[in-house]
């Protein structure tokens, strides 16, 4: 339970009128904390906190009532402000107060959840600079890592780095779509060419190059996809001992991913992982390149339309305006008749949609029409074409016909032997030539087959000098 006795109150400072006050205190402390700016050595006292609270109090306003009319201040200095900012820290549950019992020395560290949600509240401020690109290649690396050494944490790094990939997504979409809107309400507001061209390009030297190109280009998820995809199939074809150690080791080290014992917690794992860079690649990345291109366009088209504007100002027609209000209204009604009747040639249309349309070409089909004279064939081509057909007819020799003509000769013996053939037609002669075929294609009957086997011997038969034996052999 989230809202439990000591943080029942947890958000309240955030919803008075010194909330900007109370965020700025947050964030200062917690970077003397646990940032670069924090000495691990010293622990800091309650003075040296109140000193960081005036320091943040004097960078945030006082915001402004519903009415519209600001607050009257109700503490006499900063320094009282700050140990009542102090006091509602302790009792909502961000910080508490720790003693030293040797040196009875207090201490004022962040809570659990109050470091949790003041980190969030830092990483939310706009003039800090995060490269969170590396999380695609710190997936790869943990996958190799747990293939190598078989630690279930390097896994565990590996699911949780998979899913910062999304999330770093949805962020920069996040911050591409609110600097848009930033730069059109700037616009709006001044109206300076010069200032919107210097903003747009501090976004693209401070933002897009460190971060954002990073990840289209030496971290994009469609470069490391497939090395992903073939770690996580060699980790599926590891061994069934070394599966089932690491399934026992996840199962005790988060229980809370067993949701059904029957499942694999570790194929749960890799197939979220495999799915994650799948919506990475396939719909996050997309997203990501059209949010950067709408981002350009939008300030494309801003930055040229400021142009347009300043240029505009040193132009012809706006001299031309003025010269016309200094004049009567008579002599500017006459001026502008003539200029009408000088313009009365031009005739300006717009072109009707539903009239242009795009007409796909036919391909022209060719036809031959061209007739040819019908060739008499002669005696002689007639003959030879008769011959050709005979020899090919003599010579064709079907499995059908050579099965019949094994079988005959295998009536009343098992096994029969190529020179025991019988030959009396030359349609004999050619199967005997052919009847080892039997042994490789007339084997699909489910009743019998043919098995062929060498004699390792070479006969001489009355139609050939000499030829392999061979032994027939049929089963059921």
């Amino acid at each position: 339970m989230f809202f439990s006795s000591e943080r029942r109150d947890f958000f309240k400072p955030l919803t008075s009128k010194y909330r900007e006050q109370i965020v700025q205190c947050l964030r200062l402390l917690y970077q003397r904390l646990y940032s670069v700016q924090a000495d691990y050595g010293h622990i800091l006292s309650k003075d040296q906190i109140l000193d960081i609270f005036d320091e943040a109090l004097v960078r945030a306003p006082v915001l402004e009532t519903e009415d519209g009319e600001e607050a009257s201040q109700r503490f006499k200095s900063n320094r009282e402000q700050s140990s009542w900012i102090l006091k509602q820290l302790l009792e909502c549950g961000w910080l508490i107060k720790q003693v030293d019992p040797a040196t009875l020395q207090s201490t004022y560290p962040f809570t659990r959840m109050g470091r949790v949600f003041t980190q969030s509240l830092v990483e939310s401020d706009a003039t800090q600079i995060r490269t969170r690109h590396r999380n695609t290649r710190n997936t790869l690396n943990a996958l190799e890592a747990f293939i190598s050494r078989g630690e279930v944490y390097d896994l565990l790094d590996a699911y949780e780095y998979s899913e910062r990939i999304v999330t770093d997504f949805t962020d920069v979409i996040a911050e591409l779509d609110e600097r848009k809107r930033q730069l059109v309400q700037e616009v709006e507001a001044q109206q300076l060419v010069q200032q919107a061209t210097d903003q747009f390009f501090e976004f693209m030297e401070k933002r897009f190059q460190p971060d954002v190109s990073v990840r289209l280009s030496a971290d994009s998820v469609e470069k490391h996809r497939d090395q992903i995809s073939k770690t996580i199939t060699r980790i599926r074809r590891k061994p069934k001992e070394f599966k089932a150690q690491v399934e026992r080791q996840l199962r005790q080290q988060v229980p809370d991913l067993v949701e059904d014992k029957s499942r694999s917690v570790l194929w749960q794992i890799l197939d979220t992982i495999d799915q994650r860079m799948t919506n990475a690649a396939e719909v996050m990345l997309p997203a990501l390149r059209n949010a950067l291109h709408g981002f350009t366009k939008r300030a494309d088209i801003i930055i040229r339309q400021l142009s347009y504007l300043s240029v505009q100002q040193a132009d012809d027609v706006v001299a031309l305006c003025q010269v016309l209000r200094s004049l009567p209204e008579e002599e500017q009604n006459r001026r502008l008749e003539e200029a009408s009747g000088n313009l009365a040639g031009m005739r300006l249309q717009w072109v009707d949609p539903a009239q242009i349309k795009l007409y796909e070409r036919r391909r022209v089909r060719t036809v031959t029409t061209a007739v040819q004279e019908s060739v008499s064939i002669d005696e002689d081509a007639r003959r030879e074409q008769m011959i050709q057909q005979f020899l090919d007819q003599a010579f064709i020799m079907d499995n059908k016909t050579l099965k019949a003509y094994v079988a005959d000769a295998l009536k009343n013996k098992g096994v029969v032997s190529t020179a025991d053939l019988p030959v009396n037609t030359a349609h004999d002669l050619l199967a005997m030539a052919h009847a080892i075929e039997v042994g490789a294609v007339n084997n699909l009957s489910s009743d019998h087959h043919f098995v062929v086997r060498w004699n390792e011997r070479q006969i001489e038969t009355d139609f050939y000098k000499k030829v392999d034996e061979f032994l027939i052999e049929i089963k059921n």
